[in-house]
């Protein structure tokens, strides 16, 4: 055999610094996903329950695949603004969307122009959803469960219900409500759960409803009370019932709800699984574990279960407001 020429040795190892070039056929070198950092944009501010999901489970993402994750909270317009920032992405993986039913269900009826397509611009990886959320009466009511609500809200004038964006979860039950059993409402719209609850706890509404967390303050402190469940019972409140336990009729009541992973659609298949199954699997950290017990929330849903969800949810949440009249203002 000759030995090899000094060109031969620079040929040869020109090759093999050109392999990694190679793509699969998802157009991305075999073996090279993650590279750099992976951003998760969250449409919402810092410090509320989508926000530390975001934050828990891109710890574990970044600890798992072997990168750092960021998390950026890019809040406005009921999460237009970050939902429409990750359609704009680069489809490579790189930005995922941490977001709720809100940003992807009711905008579709509240935002006019919306300036994206939650059927056709996204890929669902991952979901987490609620057990169930409180609906709470004010002290000034005397209710204690939701038959004597309803009696409140029929011998006033027009109840007061908090809510937090049009087309939000309380808007949606308390209108459900106000059509099932013939009271008049006003719906009284914050930009957070916080600041309603706050008001609940004043007096200054009837009511409100929300996360069992957001909740917990008001309920603590004797101003208000949990009178029913949206979803399941929750161990936090173990003598209160559901809705639907209670009379109250129509799928609404038993949606959950959720928190959901995406990115931009045209993602390759093999990183969109990648990630999908990688959020999936957090759900046996510890960390991980520690959050959902703490927020009452389950899961996460694998990639195909997501889907279905949002679907079902989707579908059940766009006739309900149709049928109670929410639109665009």
């Amino acid at each position: 055999m000759r030995n090899p020429t000094r060109r031969g040795l620079i040929v040869a190892g020109a090759g093999v610094l050109a392999a990694p070039s190679i793509l699969s056929s998802s157009g991305w070198a075999q073996g090279a996903f993650p590279n750099k950092p992976i951003r998760i944009i969250v449409p919402y501010p810092a410090g509320g329950q989508t926000d530390g999901i975001a934050r828990v489970y891109g710890e574990y993402l970044g600890r798992k695949l072997g990168t750092s994750v960021v998390v950026e909270n890019k809040g406005g317009a009921g999460g237009t603004i970050g939902v429409a920032e990750v359609k704009r992405a680069p489809p490579d993986g790189y930005t995922v969307l941490c977001t709720i039913s809100s940003s992807l269900i009711q905008n579709r009826v509240t935002v006019k122009d919306l300036p994206y397509d939650p059927e056709k611009d996204f890929t669902y990886l991952a979901m987490t959803t609620s057990l169930g959320g409180p609906v709470v009466a004010a002290e000034k009511t005397g209710a204690t469960n939701l038959k004597q609500f309803v009696e409140y809200a029929k011998k006033v004038d027009k109840l007061n219900f908090g809510a937090y964006g049009p087309g939000s979860t309380p808007q949606m039950l308390i209108e459900t409500m106000a059509r099932q059993y013939g009271f008049k409402v006003e719906v009284v719209q914050y930009r957070g759960e916080a600041a309603m609850f706050a008001d609940v706890a004043a007096q200054a509404l009837d009511g409100g409803a929300g996360s069992p967390a957001g909740a917990a303050a008001v309920i603590a402190s004797g101003k208000g009370k949990a009178i029913a469940m949206m979803g399941d019972r929750l161990p936090a409140f173990p003598g209160v019932a559901t809705m639907t336990e209670q009379g109250a009729v129509g799928g609404f009541y038993d949606t959950r709800a959720f928190a959901v992973f995406a990115v931009p659609a045209a993602t390759p298949k093999d990183i969109s699984r990648k990630l999908a199954d990688t959020l999936f699997e957090a759900g046996t950290d510890e960390k991980v574990k520690a959050l959902m017990a703490n927020y009452l929330i389950v899961g996460p849903l694998d990639m195909e279960a997501t889907n279905k969800v949002f679907q079902r949810d989707t579908e059940i949440m766009l006739r309900v407001m149709k049928e109670i009249g929410i639109k665009a203002e």
